[in-house]
């Protein structure tokens, strides 16, 4: 079976760095091209026979590189984080259009995968649940794409909405923003890499399940898995869940 030839856009970055190591050590696929901001990536797409293509660059050009992957008829597998709903959906029918699949991710770590499936599971017993999600200090957005889809895949699970705490913040912004209803917080500190903690409280019980990456190689087995699936697909699927 021929090697599935691979690009990686956002290769400086230190995401993108790791996924040039994985990707040319993984059996099954094949680095013919790296590039960042400055290149063409339109001229590098086709000249480079690119059948899949990972972006590890910014929010903010995330959506226009997710379309120019798709428009020129290469499999996305976008790891940046920042996409809004509607941009997704957008990029989804263009997929279709397109007739080709590919995969967003929030996170390509397995463990945090598995921690989103636990949780949603445990919501439906424990209903009164909180997100903190802790990252480096370089990670310009916030709450994290991960807390994000957590906290939207809690709200869809629990059957139970507690009811609101009579509550003030003495300084705003002390109780973390909210999506669907839930809590989210969110830490930036030099040390960190990427980690999530989700907490559940109950009559006099507490349930917290957490998940760390210590490097970055931890998204790694996820990127490969999803390049390799990539191509059997025949829509974008939004989380690494899709392929597993």
């Amino acid at each position: 079976m021929n090697a599935i030839p691979v690009l990686v856009n956002g290769a400086q970055g230190r995401m993108g760095q790791e996924a040039v190591k994985a990707i040319t050590a993984e059996s099954g696929l094949e680095l013919v091209a790296q590039t960042d901001l400055g290149d063409d990536l339109p001229a590098m797409l086709r000249n480079s026979g690119a059948q899949v293509a990972v972006d590890f660059t910014t929010a903010t050009v995330a959506y226009n590189n997710a379309r120019t992957l798709i428009e020129c008829g290469v499999r996305p597998v976008i790891g940046t984080s920042g996409l809004l709903p509607e941009q997704v959906a957008e990029l989804q029918a263009l997929c279709q259009a397109k007739q080709i699949g590919g995969v967003i991710a929030p996170n390509f770590a397995i463990g945090a995968v598995l921690m989103m499936k636990y949780a949603a599971d445990a919501v439906k017993y424990l209903p009164h649940v909180e997100v903190i999600e802790l990252h480096h200090d370089r990670k310009a957005d916030a709450p994290s794409g991960t807390a994000v889809k957590t906290a939207n895949l809690l709200a869809e699970a629990r059957a139970e909405i507690p009811a609101p705490l009579d509550e003030k913040e003495l300084i705003p912004g002390a109780r973390g923003g909210k999506t669907q209803g839930i809590p989210v917080h969110s830490i930036r500190l030099p040390g960190l890499v990427a980690h999530q903690e989700v907490i559940f409280g109950g009559k006099s019980e507490t349930l917290t399940i957490r998940h760390d990456s210590i490097h970055r190689e931890s998204f790694m087995p996820g990127v490969c898995l999803a390049c390799k699936k990539a191509v059997a697909l025949n829509e974008l699927g939004d989380g690494l869940e899709h392929v597993l």
